[in-house]
C-alpha cells in the first residue's frame, strides 16, 4: 500500500492529506447539489431526492466532457470548426438526458431544472457574498469598497 501511494502522489503527501482531500471534496459536491436540489424540487413538485441532485451534479459533468470529447473528434474531423459548436450542442443535450432521466422527468422538465439550477446558483452566490462582506467588512480589498 505504501508503494502504491508514494507511486502516485508525490513525497511528503500523507494520508492523512488524501482524506482531507476526499472529505474537502465531498463537501464541495454537497454544497454545490443545493441548487440541482432546489431546482429538482421546484420542478418534480418536491418529489427530488437530495441524493438525486448528487448523483446529477455527479454525472452531469462527466457525461458532458465525455460527450463534447467525442463527438469533437468526430464532428471536428468531419465538419472542421463547426462540428464543435455541434459537439458542443450535443453534449449539453447529453447533460439535461442526465437530468431527465435522473430526476424522471421530461425533456422539458430537464431543461427546466439545469436553468433553475444556474439560477439558485447565481442567487445562493450572491447571498453569501453580502452575508460575508456584513460579517467581515474588510474581506474585500479597500480598493473595491471606494467604488
Amino acid at each position: 500500500m505504501t508503494s502504491l501511494l508514494s507511486s502516485l502522489f508525490p513525497s511528503g503527501v500523507s494520508l492523512l492529506d488524501i482524506l482531507a482531500i476526499a472529505v474537502a471534496l465531498f463537501i464541495a459536491c454537497i454544497i454545490v447539489s443545493i441548487p440541482a436540489w432546489i431546482a429538482g424540487k421546484l420542478v418534480t413538485k418536491g418529489k427530488a431526492t437530495f441524493g438525486q441532485a448528487m448523483l446529477a451534479t455527479l454525472l452531469g459533468p462527466i457525461v458532458y466532457v465525455i460527450a463534447l470529447v467525442v463527438l469533437d473528434l468526430l464532428l471536428g474531423s468531419v465538419f472542421g470548426s463547426i462540428g464543435y459548436l455541434v459537439a458542443f450542442v450535443l453534449a449539453f443535450i447529453a447533460w439535461i438526458w442526465v437530468y431527465k432521466s435522473i430526476f424522471n422527468t421530461g425533456w422539458l422538465g430537464g431543461l427546466a431544472i439545469a436553468i433553475l439550477a444556474i439560477i439558485v446558483f447565481i442567487v445562493l452566490l450572491i447571498i453569501i457574498g453580502i452575508l460575508l462582506v456584513g460579517i467581515m467588512p474588510n474581506l474585500l480589498p479597500s480598493t473595491l469598497t471606494q467604488l
